[in-house]
């Protein structure tokens, strides 16, 4: 049983990938239409929308979605979420029908095909270079005015797999009191166990999703942004809490 597992494993990685391209490759003229102007990127999201469900219904990843509130319509918001696995992305394309655009590091346009579309859909940032943090605000500012929501991992990055959940930087937090927009918290409980970055391990399964109430920003000042921050990581991590309880 042990030795079928260790083959399981490199094979269900390698059928993530591909899951990845396939759509990419097959949809690639009409990506590069969708993608040619900024006022068509919601289009682009629905296309995405549907590229995510493809690649976690071909993995054997059932999502469940538990709303305590739902985004409106035509309105910004700033989704954060706690950061595990790559299917988060994909995850979070399936939990929101509101069109976002991903605030994430540089290193992911590296990827083939995947990174040619991230980095041309997505706002990167370099976080060892202030100058390019300081470029994000600009293009999440051009991006709200154009209706569109923004999604960050306030962690920064995955964390050590015996870290249930790291410290939140401030920079999602301050950018959501600067435009006045809710944020929304989501609570991710299975995609460490379904998908991590450890090699041997990984399977199907289900994913729950949380949506939690959200934070109201119109009548916070810069000064509230750790004590937003704070409040929306305990909201995550007690949800966390929860979910390895039962």
């Amino acid at each position: 049983m042990i030795v079928l597992k260790y083959i399981f494993w490199p094979l269900y990685r390698i059928w993530f990938y591909i899951l990845v391209a396939i759509p990419i490759i097959v949809l690639f003229p009409i990506l590069i239409v969708l993608i040619s102007k900024e006022s068509w990127y919601p289009s682009f999201f629905r296309v995405a929308r549907i590229w995510a469900k493809f690649i976690l219904i071909g993995m054997g990843f059932a999502w469940k979605i538990d709303r305590e509130q739902t985004p409106e319509k035509d309105k910004s918001y700033m989704f954060v979420a706690n950061h595990t696995s790559m299917t988060d992305i994909m995850l979070m394309l399936v939990a929101t029908k509101n069109p976002f655009v991903f605030v994430g590091k540089k290193e992911l346009a590296k990827i083939p095909l995947f990174g040619f579309f991230y980095k041309r859909t997505s706002i990167l940032v370099d976080r060892s270079s202030a100058k390019s943090r300081q470029a994000v605000f600009l293009r999440a500012q051009r991006r709200l005015k154009q209706g569109l929501s923004v999604c960050i991992f306030p962690e920064g990055g995955v964390p050590d797999e015996s870290v249930m959940l790291d410290e939140f930087k401030d920079g999602a937090f301050r950018m959501a009191i600067n435009h006045k927009i809710p944020v929304v918290p989501l609570t991710f409980a299975d995609n460490k166990k379904r998908f991590s970055y450890t090699f041997f391990s990984g399977g199907p399964g289900q994913m729950r999703v949380k949506i939690h109430k959200f934070f109201n920003t119109e009548t916070l000042t810069i000064e509230d942004t750790k004590s937003l921050n704070k409040d929306c990581r305990n909201l995550i991590l007690e949800q966390l809490q929860s979910y390895q309880n039962n």
